[in-house]
């Protein structure tokens, strides 16, 4: 087995490199691609992409992919791009039974570690262990010490599953995270991991992990998910503020050779991002954001192409959509509130992106597809991307960025990207 790149992300901070790094997480290829544009060949990070356990698992997913499925798919996307595959971290994200917590315990855990096997043997090198849902029958919130057991348990199957000549995985603990997506509601304020909880976190791991003898899989655990004080919701995004998380932040010098991994953080502004690296939040997981950016330049490409061509150009891509999303609600009927027009703005423009779960679906990909291939490898006039994509019209401007339609998608999932490595090496 071969050394983890991120073994030793807790010394970042003294050395001369990064100081942290971003988390993908993001199943769309053009989010991926984009990403890997902005990594290489302008820094010496490696990406990190991740999949979520109902994203992908051993049944498929929501994406209909199992891990090795995922590690290919992803494989594949570097190669048509360029981007060296031994730069890929793949990492697993809140890896337990949540799949299947409608389930008594004891199947419901099987499945959680058949799942972990399968991420494992993979060659997924970064796992984050979550047992904190109640399942069939019990609780919605566990103990500490069975959330611990459970970790403990699935660790244990990762351990065994190991493919010859690959990495030895690190570990993440801790499940006290925003709500996977964004919040449901308008949000004013988040309360921080108390430095209480982080430790006892920390401590209860530690002694599962001992007594099921995974000392040397413990010695792996790099990092723990806490509370930072960031979130969004449909409309409104809560920043970090530094001086909430002063104390939390100090903890890290009880827990040698830890980092604490900060879930959504989409959103949150270049000096916010920062800021999470230099309090130690190493970290820094991204997901929605990348597809809300992702949409926005295909929206605004949608806009050029009627003005282009407005009798070849009849069916726009918003329209298309808004009937993929109306024909299938389950991924936003139960999200979105009020009434029908502010349920419609929503369904395309919410922070939290619920439009990326219909991105696979045919009618959206022919609908992209078609908008595509009408715009082509044509020089889009600057004057409509001033209009209609203006985030992106300086790079055209001064010449970093082609103006033709995917080189722009792509160039606005790198422009985003970019504030997370810029981060990534942000020192006090």
């Amino acid at each position: 087995m071969t050394a983890n790149p991120l073994q030793d992300i807790a010394q970042w901070q003294s050395g001369t490199g990064p100081a942290g790094i971003p988390s993908i997480c993001t199943a769309h290829p053009l989010a991926i691609e984009g990403a890997m544009r902005a990594v290489q060949p302008f820094t010496d990070l490696p990406l990190l992409i991740e999949a979520t356990c109902n994203q992908v698992n051993q049944d498929g997913g929501y994406t209909g992919m199992t891990p090795q499925q995922f590690c290919t798919f992803v494989q594949h996307i570097a190669l048509q791009a360029g981007f060296p595959v031994d730069r890929l971290i793949f990492g697993g994200d809140h890896l337990g039974p949540n799949p299947w917590k409608h389930l008594p315990a004891a199947q419901a855990m099987d499945k959680a570690e058949a799942m972990i096997q399968a991420y494992a043997a993979a060659g997924f090198s970064k796992l984050h262990l979550d047992c904190s849902m109640g399942c069939a029958g019990e609780p919605l919130a566990l103990d500490d010490e069975v959330i611990a057991s459970r970790a403990a348990r699935l660790a244990r199957a990762a351990e065994q599953s190991l493919p010859a000549g690959g990495q030895l995985p690190v570990y993440i603990i801790g499940t006290e995270v925003p709500v996977p997506g964004g919040a449901l509601e308008a949000l004013e304020e988040l309360a921080v991991t108390t430095p209480e909880a982080a430790i006892r976190t920390h401590e209860i791991h530690k002694s599962a992990f001992l007594a099921e003898g995974l000392a040397d899989a413990f010695s792996r655990v790099i990092g723990l998910v806490v509370q930072p004080g960031v979130e969004f919701g449909n409309h409104n995004v809560i920043d970090y503020q530094p001086a909430d998380a002063v104390q939390l932040s100090q903890t890290l010098a009880r827990m040698p050779g830890m980092v604490f991994e900060a879930h959504s953080t989409d959103y949150q502004n270049e000096t916010a991002l920062k800021s999470l690296v230099m309090d130690g939040f190493a970290i820094l997981k991204v997901g929605p954001g990348l597809t809300f950016k992702m949409r926005e330049a295909l929206y605004g490409l949608d806009a050029i192409a009627r003005e282009l061509y407005p009798r070849t150009y009849a069916t726009s891509l918003q329209a298309a959509m808004e009937g993929v999303m109306l024909y299938s609600p389950n991924n936003w009927e139960r999200y979105y509130e009020g009434d029908d027009e502010e349920r419609k703005i929503q369904r395309h423009f919410s922070y939290s992106d619920r439009i990326r779960y219909y991105w696979p679906d045919q009618g959206a990909q022919t609908a992209v597809s078609k908008l595509l291939g009408i715009l082509g490898e044509d020089e889009l006039p600057e004057t409509l991307i001033s209009q209609y994509l203006g985030e992106l019209y300086p790079g055209v401007r001064n010449g970093k960025i082609i103006p033709r339609a995917k080189e722009l998608v792509l160039a606005a999932v790198e422009k985003l990207t970019h504030s997370y490595i810029e981060a990534a090496y942000a020192r006090h």
